[in-house]
């Protein structure tokens, strides 16, 4: 069950860029499960979180962000986790291995777990939220994830069987992603409006509040079938700028404040109250084009806007390098990664391109981007808006808080206005069938996560055949392919990896800050 570990070359990365203003965090744990070394102060204890994003409801099966899953993943569990190494460990699966009749797969499970309303966890539980997730009625947005599924079956109370339309290699991996965390059956029949607001899981805490975007509080599940968290409460307060969230941290009002601005690493790492932790990310920053919306048809056009922007400018001066020039839409650690020829900045050839396409100067065209999401996301928008504008593209920004960001940029026809916008993705398989399925296959353009409607039948048919194969080697050459066609085509702009930077109190210990974006609390305390 164990996926290699490819964390080497963002791992390098950070050393470079912050090993001379940043410390470790005391007492992280190397792997979860590991328990603070030191003792903690008597009485309950909080552990206050600020981001800059809400969550976008309560279930799991349903939401798209980082953020959400962050929180939900206190609460739920899934089968399998994949660890801070990009080993698949077990959780609530004992184990996932083939079966003996072709294109089958076992999952045996974990005895002994209950959900929270008291309700046992076993084979009948797991059935019912892998059928919930294929249920097309149900929308859920990652359904991709396991539709090569034809049925799942109930072999005994800890035992599933789950036969596949045919092979399906990243099918361990795809179990660990937290859209497929196990909901109570009896939260799942009360309905999509039940469970948008309430929560019934396995996992060491529940929600006990929520006001939406203010705050989510958590508390110990007294229930919890493995060991208790130290830490009573967690909150997760929403605080958007970049600035009031540093302000909180360093005040104490916060232990831990997330997206640290690169350029403030050095400043903060200088308080002997605090510790700048980074973390190899597997987010891509990208500008999805619409290419069913002019002047975004035309591949000469997207290659334009590739050559107009400088990212290694934007990546040097708004990140004091502490992320990566993008040469794939996915970074390096994933498998099934291959490079490609970043496009160097060339304003001659860009401006060419534009007029082999027929694009007057002076045209103008609408880039929406979100504010609080991501690391210097409205500069970064700013300083594309000005670089197009030395090729003759006026570019109007518009802006959109998160929550209402997401479902407007990735709208179905007719009703998508987008021409380009700005969006992230990360990969927490840490499989390229995740990294690209669902973004370039026909088959996800929206309500799937396909934004730019982009449709090559080509990449379609590679992607389709290294979904299919077990063949790892020949997995990769399918991918390297694929992503051959992709980058030609430039359905995205293509920018930059990010680098986690987070702050975090000293007093706080066994944090973990995973490279797939999620803060687990779970194995945190509070020390003297």
């Amino acid at each position: 069950m164990q996926v290699k570990s490819w964390w080497a070359a963002l791992l390098l990365l950070v050393t470079l860029i912050v090993s001379a203003c940043v410390a470790p965090v005391p007492g992280a744990p190397a792997e979860p499960g590991a328990q603070p070394a030191q003792p903690a102060p008597a009485g309950p204890k909080t552990l206050t979180i600020v981001t800059g994003t809400d969550i976008e409801n309560m279930n799991v099966h349903l939401v798209t962000a980082s953020p959400s899953f962050t929180v939900l993943e206190h609460v739920y569990e899934t089968l399998l986790y994949m660890n801070t190494e990009g080993e698949l460990e077990p959780l609530l699966a004992e184990s996932v291995e083939p079966g003996e009749a072709e294109n089958t797969w076992i999952i045996t499970l974990r005895q002994g777990v209950n959900f929270s309303d008291g309700t046992p966890f076993n084979a009948e539980a797991v059935k019912a939220n892998l059928d919930w997730v294929l249920n097309p009625d149900n929308l859920a947005t990652f359904r991709f994830l396991i539709d090569r599924i034809e049925e799942v079956v109930v072999v005994d109370d800890y035992t599933v069987e789950l036969q596949l339309s045919g092979p399906f290699a990243p099918l361990p991996a795809h179990l660990s992603h937290g859209a497929l965390a196990m909901v109570a059956p009896s939260a799942l029949e009360q309905g999509t409006e039940f469970l948008a607001a309430n929560t019934i899981g396995t996992g060491p805490y529940v929600i006990s509040s929520w006001a939406r975007d203010e705050e989510v509080v958590l508390t110990r599940n007294p229930d919890y079938w493995g060991d208790q968290p130290a830490i009573d409460t967690v909150i997760f307060r929403v605080v958007r700028e970049d600035g009031a969230r540093l302000v909180e941290v360093e005040a104490g009002t916060a232990d831990i404040a997330v997206r640290v601005p690169p350029s403030e690493a050095e400043r903060l790492a200088a308080n002997p109250n605090i510790s700048i932790e980074t973390t190899p990310g597997l987010r891509t920053i990208y500008i999805f084009f619409n290419v069913t919306k002019e002047p975004f048809t035309d591949a000469r056009v997207r290659q334009a806007v590739n050559y107009a922007v400088d990212v290694e400018s934007i990546v040097n001066e708004l990140f004091d390098g502490a992320a990566r020039v993008s040469d794939a839409p996915m970074a390096p650690p994933i498998f099934g990664y291959s490079q490609q020829t970043p496009y160097a900045r060339d304003v001659d050839r860009a401006r060419e391109l534009l007029a082999e396409a027929g694009i007057a100067e002076g045209t103008q065209v609408v880039l929406y981007h979100p504010t609080g999401r991501y690391v210097q996301d409205a500069l970064v928008a700013d300083a594309i808006r000005l670089q197009l504008l030395e090729v003759g593209l006026q570019v109007e920004l518009r802006t959109l808080e998160w929550p209402q960001y997401v479902p407007f940029v990735r709208a179905e026809e007719p009703n998508n206005q987008v021409q380009f916008a700005m969006l992230g993705w990360s990969t927490p398989t840490m499989d390229a069938d995740y990294a690209l399925y669902a973004l370039f296959h026909s088959s996800q353009i929206p309500p799937g996560f396909n934004g730019a409607f982009y449709q090559n039948p080509d990449v379609d048919a590679l992607l389709d055949e290294a979904r299919a194969t077990a063949d790892q080697d020949l997995r990769q050459q399918l991918y390297a392919d694929a992503l051959e066609i992709i980058w030609e085509d430039a359905p995205w702009l293509f920018l930059y990896s990010e680098v986690q930077v987070t702050a975090i109190r000293n007093n706080v210990e066994g944090f973990i800050v995973h490279p797939n974006e999620r803060l687990i609390a779970k194995y945190a305390d509070i020390v003297e």
